[in-house]
């Protein structure tokens, strides 16, 4: 695995994705971050955002919402709430989610305003992922 990492991504429902890649960019609480082969050794914590696993032929982009990052030099392994390929993001649903979340901020007095943000988060960068799916 010489100049790969293997890139784990895994959820409480199971592993997502296992494979070896060049390159893992993905949103952490203080800001984007990529890895690459030789790493130094870190954990961070992760926000909803997109995960890129780039390989010489291809880049394969995932939803993630929250989580942890353990990066190692040879490996990236993603502990994530939730995590989807961006093929399988169900673009209707995130939609009817995004306008849900619209609403329930529009009309938040007695809401929980934090959650709803987090669930307008989470529906609008769904979209934005599923719209980079890979040509079939």
């Amino acid at each position: 695995m010489e100049n790969k990492l293997r890139l784990e991504i895994v959820t409480p429902h199971g592993l997502i994705y296992s494979e070896e890649v060049d390159e893992v960019t993905a949103h952490g609480s203080e800001g984007e971050f990529c890895v690459l082969p030789g790493h130094a050794p870190y954990v961070t914590t992760l926000k909803i955002g997109m995960l890129i696993a780039k390989t010489a032929k291809e880049s394969k982009y995932f939803f993630v919402n929250w989580g942890y990052a353990e990066i190692a030099a040879d490996k990236v392994l993603i502990l994530a709430d939730s995590a989807e390929k961006s093929e399988e993001i169900d673009v209707e649903r995130a939609k009817e989610a995004m306008k849900r979340a619209e609403e329930r901020i529009r009309k938040c007095e007695e809401c929980d305003f934090h959650r709803a943000e987090a669930s307008l988060e989470r529906a609008a960068t769904r979209i934005q992922i599923s719209q980079m799916r890979i040509p079939k």
